[in-house]
C-alpha cells in the first residue's frame, strides 16, 4: 500500500482556497475603491473646472456688459455730437440767406416805393411800406417774384393813407417766402464723390 496520503490534504485545499477567495474579496474591494476614488476624483475635478470657466464666464460678462454701456454712453454722445454739427452745418450754409435777402429787398425796390418794416421768421418775410401808386407795387411783387432767392409774393392789402398825407402814399404790405437753399445730403455729396 504504498502511495496512500493519510494527510488531511481537504482541510489544505479548503484553507487554500479560502485564502485565495479572501485575497480576491480584498482585491475586488481595494480595486472598487480605488474606482470610487478615482471616479471621485475624476468628477470633483471636472466640477473644480468647470466653476472655473463658469467664474470665467461670469467675469467675462461683466466686462463685456461694462464695456456695452460705455458703448452706448458714446453713441449716444456722438449722436448728440452729429446733431449739433448738422445744425451748425445748416447754419452756415444758410448764413448767405440774410445777405441775399438784403440784396434783393433793395435791387427789385422800384423809384417811388420805400418800406417802412421789414420782419423774418423762418424762411417768411413780411414787408410793410409806402408806394406812390398801386403800379410801383405790383412791379415790386413781379421783381420780388422773379428773384431766385425770394417767391410767391403775396399781397396783404393796399390802402390809402389819411388826407394828412399830401402826397396821398398808399400803404402795402407784403407776405414773400425766402428761398434757403439747404445743405445737401451727406448721402447725396458721398455718392458724387463716389462716382
Amino acid at each position: 500500500m504504498a502511495g496512500l496520503n493519510l494527510l488531511p490534504w481537504r482541510e489544505e485545499a479548503r484553507k487554500k482556497s479560502q485564502q485565495t477567495f479572501v485575497i480576491m474579496v480584498a482585491a475586488g474591494v481595494a480595486f472598487g475603491a480605488i474606482s470610487v476614488f478615482a471616479a471621485y476624483t475624476y468628477h470633483e475635478n471636472e466640477i473644480a473646472q468647470q466653476m472655473q470657466r463658469n467664474n470665467y464666464i461670469k467675469a467675462e460678462t461683466k466686462r463685456i456688459e461694462k464695456d456695452i454701456k460705455t458703448i452706448e454712453k458714446l453713441d449716444a454722445t456722438k449722436k448728440a455730437l452729429m446733431e449739433r454739427i448738422e445744425v451748425i452745418e445748416r447754419l452756415q450754409y444758410t448764413r448767405p440767406g440774410i445777405v441775399h435777402l438784403f440784396d434783393e429787398m433793395v435791387n427789385a425796390l422800384p423809384k417811388g416805393l420805400f418800406l417802412t418794416k421789414l420782419e423774418q421768421e423762418s424762411g417768411k418775410v413780411k414787408l410793410e411800406g409806402k408806394a406812390e401808386s398801386n403800379t410801383r407795387v405790383s412791379s415790386y411783387m413781379k421783381r420780388l417774384n422773379a428773384s431766385p432767392w425770394l417767391k410767391s409774393s403775396d399781397l396783404g392789402k393796399i390802402s390809402i393813407d389819411d388826407e394828412k398825407d399830401k402826397n396821398r402814399l398808399r400803404r402795402f404790405s407784403l407776405n414773400v417766402t425766402q428761398v434757403l437753399k439747404s445743405a445737401p445730403d451727406k448721402e447725396t455729396e458721398e455718392g458724387s464723390h463716389g462716382n
